[in-house]
């Protein structure tokens, strides 16, 4: 009798390299759209700039291009976030790709027919400011849709090499249109940018997603995403590091010219082509990683560029030769984009997607505050000392800087199963269903462990107790029965009932696995008891009873 054949073995799969993200189509022709948009925003910048300078000459006008440009990221970038992650992201590209054209467009037309003022021009930039911060968290989380979450770091790191390509040929562009033509061409060129963007996101055919819980509002939605990250260990250790970072890199940014035409007495073709070795390092920098493959992890990547960057400051308060500040330059552009596409990965492999575009908008936003703030610092350090006591000062920050390593380590998300836990049986209700405003909601339930296994029960316990906080809870916590020291309570405080129903849904799989440690302490016969209590509920008139439930998912 002929054996049964064994079935083949399957061939292991491929490890993904940089250029695994470009075999997914839809994120390879938002790639080459983002590009294409990217450079239409180098060019507008310069020509506003440009224009705003022949315009008037008031320098403080001048200055004031760039509040327009950065002043909406600080003030929405956290609504944008809440919003991303309220509507359907797709839509809200299209909107906000739409009302960036228009705005693009008639700043064009107004300046070809000469009715446009400085002001105007700062106006315009504004809004341009403004669409790009509501456009600017969805774009980051989108990339997650695109690609699965195995070459996802190496999507991003495409996404730095985009921004970089736009950096380098964006302003050259932009320079060369105006210089034959107008900064009114330039604009037209922009708004036909951002309409090739919006075909490309149009022709998305994106999974509608399907909640069976209420709503969140909106101020609701910006409490869950800032309670999230202080009850994440993870992502606050990458806020906490990206913020140091950005404040100390943004000596390089901001004092670059300064060194340029005051320490070495050159023009700005030499700051231009400085500006050149950087963006030539970050490109170069991607492709390293592509090769590195998962050598390095992202902590030991951040310290890296960090290290690189103390090279970097010293180089620029003490090298005399700009011919040794190209490399050095080159190796900052490297260290840059390792750096930055290190936080950004961390931070979306460590976030479910119902808080994706809140946590990213907010670490946008921290950056953004590092940056700004440093250069603020490190430039009024400039002026009241000297310019080398001001880049040798942030030399020594990110230096020691070096040493958030320990209390903040990046930790690794290999293995993080964020996807939504299985549904479990709803509680049984008398009567009509609960309003979801009605509240607050008091859950409890009651283990029975043993006094010896205690110690370790409470220690899984507390990772139990902070997802409860994470997840919406105001208060949580664990008492111990003290007439019988084996009956050990549970419980958390939530709002309103319908903010319990949406904490049941945000519960992921790696939670489940931490709350099975906790019930493995559980001695009883039967299940943990859990119990639901209502404060005064308008649609019930009679007296909720507790609900057992024998299932492994969040109460």
């Amino acid at each position: 009798m002929p054996l049964p054949s064994s079935p083949a073995p399957t061939a292991p799969e491929a490890p993904p390299t940089l250029w695994t993200p470009f075999t997914y189509a839809m994120f390879r022709a938002i790639w080459i759209a983002s590009v294409v948009s990217n450079i239409g925003t180098w060019m507008q910048n310069v020509a506003g700039v440009w224009l705003v300078t022949t315009l008037t000459s008031s320098a403080l006008l001048v200055a004031l291009m760039q509040t327009a440009t950065s002043l909406p990221a600080f003030l929405l970038s956290m609504p944008a976030g809440a919003m991303a992650d309220l509507i359907d992201r797709r839509r809200l590209l299209l909107l906000t790709q739409a009302f960036m054209a228009v705005v693009a467009l008639l700043l064009g037309v107004l300046t070809l027919l000469g009715e446009i003022s400085a002001l105007g021009v700062l106006a315009f930039t504004f809004l341009l400011g403004i669409g790009a911060a509501i456009n600017a968290p969805v774009w980051q989380t989108v990339t997650v849709e695109l690609v699965p979450r195995r070459v996802l770091g190496f999507a991003i790191t495409l996404n730095g090499v985009s921004n970089n390509i736009a950096r380098a040929l964006g302003p050259a562009i932009g320079g060369a249109i105006i210089a034959y033509y107008s900064p009114g061409w330039v604009f037209l060129v922009n708004a036909v940018s951002f309409l090739g963007t919006f075909a490309v996101v149009y022709a998305w055919k994106r999974e509608a997603e399907v909640s069976s819980g209420p709503m969140e509002n909106f101020v609701g939605a910006l409490r869950a995403g800032l309670r999230y990250v202080q009850y994440s260990p993870a992502i606050y250790a990458v806020l906490v590091r990206t913020f140091a970072f950005a404040f100390g890199a943004s000596a390089m940014w901001g004092l670059l010219s300064v060194v340029t035409a005051r320490r070495l007495h050159l023009s700005s073709d030499t700051y231009g082509v400085l500006l050149s070795w950087l963006g030539a390092g970050a490109i170069t920098g991607a492709f390293l990683m592509g090769r590195a493959g998962n050598q390095l992890t992202y902590n030991q990547r951040v310290l890296i560029g960090s290290a690189v960057f103390v090279g970097t400051n010293v180089a620029l308060a003490l090298v005399s030769s700009v011919y040794w500040l190209y490399p050095v330059m080159f190796f900052s552009g490297i260290a840059w984009l390792m750096t930055m596409t290190s936080f950004s990965t961390t931070v979306q492999l460590h976030v479910p997607k119902w808080v994706q575009a809140r946590v990213v908008s907010l670490y946008m936003l921290v950056f953004q505050a590092g940056l700004s703030f440093g250069s603020m610092v490190w430039g009024e350090l400039a002026d009241r000392t000297s310019l080398e006591t001001a880049l040798l000062a942030t030399a020594a920050w990110m230096l020691l800087s070096l040493l958030l390593a320990i209390p903040y380590p990046m930790r690794s998300a290999e293995g993080l199963n964020l996807e939504p836990a299985d549904h479990w049986p709803a509680p049984a209700v008398p009567g009509p269903d609960i309003d979801p405003d009605d509240g607050p909601v008091v859950v409890m339930v009651e283990y029975e462990v043993a006094v010896a296994d205690q110690p370790a029960f409470r220690e899984a316990a507390a990772q139990l107790t902070r997802l409860r906080l994470r997840d919406g809870s105001l208060r949580a916590g664990v008492f111990t029965d003290i007439a019988r020291p084996t009956r050990i309570t549970e419980f958390f405080y939530v709002a309103t009932w319908g903010e319990h129903q949406r904490q049941q849904q945000r519960f992921t799989k790696e939670d489940q696995a931490v709350e099975a440690r906790v019930r493995q302490f559980h001695t009883a016969p039967e299940p943990p008891r859990v119990t639901r209590f209502l404060a005064f509920p308008k649609s019930l008139n009679v007296e909720m009873t507790p609900t057992y439930e024998t299932g492994e998912g969040p109460q």
